[in-house]
Protein backbone atom coordinates (compact mmCIF):
# COMPACT_ATOMS: atom_id res chain seq x y z
CA UNK A 1 0.00 0.00 0.00
CA UNK A 2 3.35 2.57 0.91
CA UNK A 3 3.63 2.44 -3.19
CA UNK A 4 0.50 3.37 -4.27
CA UNK A 5 0.56 6.15 -1.23
CA UNK A 6 3.72 7.47 -2.89
CA UNK A 7 2.37 7.20 -6.52
CA UNK A 8 -1.05 9.05 -5.17
CA UNK A 9 1.43 11.57 -3.67
CA UNK A 10 2.45 12.46 -7.48
CA UNK A 11 -1.13 13.72 -8.50
CA UNK A 12 -1.61 17.73 -8.42
CA UNK A 13 -5.17 17.44 -8.24
CA UNK A 14 -5.11 15.11 -5.00
CA UNK A 15 -4.55 17.24 -2.03
CA UNK A 16 -6.21 17.26 1.28
CA UNK A 17 -8.15 20.13 2.12
CA UNK A 18 -7.25 22.92 4.52
CA UNK A 19 -9.15 21.40 7.16
CA UNK A 20 -8.33 17.90 6.85
CA UNK A 21 -6.28 18.12 10.06
CA UNK A 22 -8.89 19.41 12.15
CA UNK A 23 -11.69 16.86 11.16
CA UNK A 24 -12.87 13.40 12.59
CA UNK A 25 -13.06 10.89 9.86
CA UNK A 26 -16.58 9.26 11.61
CA UNK A 27 -18.73 9.47 14.15
CA UNK A 28 -16.61 6.42 16.29
CA UNK A 29 -13.58 7.98 16.33
CA UNK A 30 -12.72 10.58 19.39
CA UNK A 31 -9.80 12.12 17.38
CA UNK A 32 -8.77 13.91 14.52
CA UNK A 33 -6.27 11.32 12.55
CA UNK A 34 -2.42 11.35 13.46
CA UNK A 35 -0.15 10.78 10.33
CA UNK A 36 0.61 13.83 8.02
CA UNK A 37 -0.26 11.76 5.12
CA UNK A 38 -3.76 10.48 6.28
CA UNK A 39 -5.43 11.87 3.27
CA UNK A 40 -3.22 10.17 0.86
CA UNK A 41 -3.55 6.94 2.52
CA UNK A 42 -7.02 6.89 2.43
CA UNK A 43 -7.36 8.15 -1.24
CA UNK A 44 -5.21 5.36 -2.33
CA UNK A 45 -7.47 3.27 0.18
CA UNK A 46 -10.60 4.27 -1.78
CA UNK A 47 -8.93 3.58 -5.25
CA UNK A 48 -8.66 0.10 -4.18
CA UNK A 49 -11.99 -0.79 -3.15
CA UNK A 50 -13.28 0.89 -6.36
CA UNK A 51 -11.10 -1.46 -8.15
CA UNK A 52 -12.05 -4.50 -6.21
CA UNK A 53 -15.79 -3.52 -5.67
CA UNK A 54 -16.99 -1.42 -7.83
CA UNK A 55 -19.36 0.02 -9.32
CA UNK A 56 -19.85 1.28 -5.61
CA UNK A 57 -21.28 4.70 -3.84
CA UNK A 58 -20.25 7.01 -1.58
CA UNK A 59 -22.93 5.33 0.51
CA UNK A 60 -21.24 2.44 0.11
CA UNK A 61 -18.03 3.20 1.06
CA UNK A 62 -18.76 5.26 4.05
CA UNK A 63 -20.22 2.57 5.26
CA UNK A 64 -16.72 0.19 4.91
CA UNK A 65 -14.79 2.85 6.48
CA UNK A 66 -17.12 2.90 9.58
CA UNK A 67 -17.64 1.28 12.88
CA UNK A 68 -18.78 0.77 16.29
CA UNK A 69 -20.14 4.10 18.20
CA UNK A 70 -19.20 4.21 21.96
CA UNK A 71 -22.86 5.53 23.10
CA UNK A 72 -21.97 4.95 26.90
CA UNK A 73 -24.06 2.85 28.83
CA UNK A 74 -26.13 1.49 26.33
CA UNK A 75 -25.25 -0.80 23.32
CA UNK A 76 -23.14 0.39 20.75
CA UNK A 77 -24.20 0.86 17.37
CA UNK A 78 -22.85 0.73 14.19
CA UNK A 79 -22.17 4.01 12.08
CA UNK A 80 -20.78 5.31 8.97
CA UNK A 81 -17.57 7.14 8.57
CA UNK A 82 -17.86 10.85 7.08
CA UNK A 83 -19.29 10.63 3.77
CA UNK A 84 -17.19 14.28 2.69
CA UNK A 85 -14.21 12.92 2.77
CA UNK A 86 -15.40 10.09 0.38
CA UNK A 87 -16.94 11.93 -1.42
CA UNK A 88 -13.93 14.38 -1.78
CA UNK A 89 -11.65 11.48 -2.11
CA UNK A 90 -13.71 9.62 -5.15
CA UNK A 91 -13.84 13.57 -6.63
CA UNK A 92 -10.04 14.07 -6.68
CA UNK A 93 -9.80 10.61 -8.07
CA UNK A 94 -11.96 11.52 -10.65
CA UNK A 95 -10.68 14.43 -11.82
CA UNK A 96 -7.45 12.79 -12.22
CA UNK A 97 -8.89 9.99 -14.54
CA UNK A 98 -8.48 6.87 -11.81
CA UNK A 99 -11.77 6.50 -11.71
CA UNK A 100 -15.55 7.15 -13.43
CA UNK A 101 -19.05 7.09 -13.02
CA UNK A 102 -21.33 4.65 -14.63
CA UNK A 103 -24.68 5.27 -15.09
CA UNK A 104 -27.84 2.94 -14.50
CA UNK A 105 -28.59 0.32 -13.97
CA UNK A 106 -25.11 -0.51 -11.59
CA UNK A 107 -24.61 3.27 -11.03
CA UNK A 108 -21.48 3.87 -9.20
CA UNK A 109 -17.85 4.20 -9.24
CA UNK A 110 -15.59 2.15 -11.21
CA UNK A 111 -12.04 2.16 -11.92
CA UNK A 112 -10.74 3.16 -15.19
CA UNK A 113 -7.47 1.62 -16.95
CA UNK A 114 -5.22 4.34 -16.50
CA UNK A 115 -6.45 3.46 -12.55
CA UNK A 116 -5.92 -0.76 -12.79
CA UNK A 117 -2.32 0.29 -14.09
CA UNK A 118 -1.82 2.17 -11.22
CA UNK A 119 -2.89 -0.57 -9.12
CA UNK A 120 -1.28 -3.43 -10.74
CA UNK A 121 2.14 -1.29 -11.13
CA UNK A 122 2.29 -0.73 -7.48
CA UNK A 123 1.31 -4.23 -6.19
CA UNK A 124 3.68 -5.33 -3.18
Amino acid sequence: MSKLVEEIKKYKQIVAPQWAPFVKTGLNKERPPVQIDWWFIRAASVLKKVNKFGPIGTNSLAKQYGGRRNRGHKPDAKVSASRNIVRKCLQQLESEGLIKHQAAPNAGKVITAKGRELINSTKE
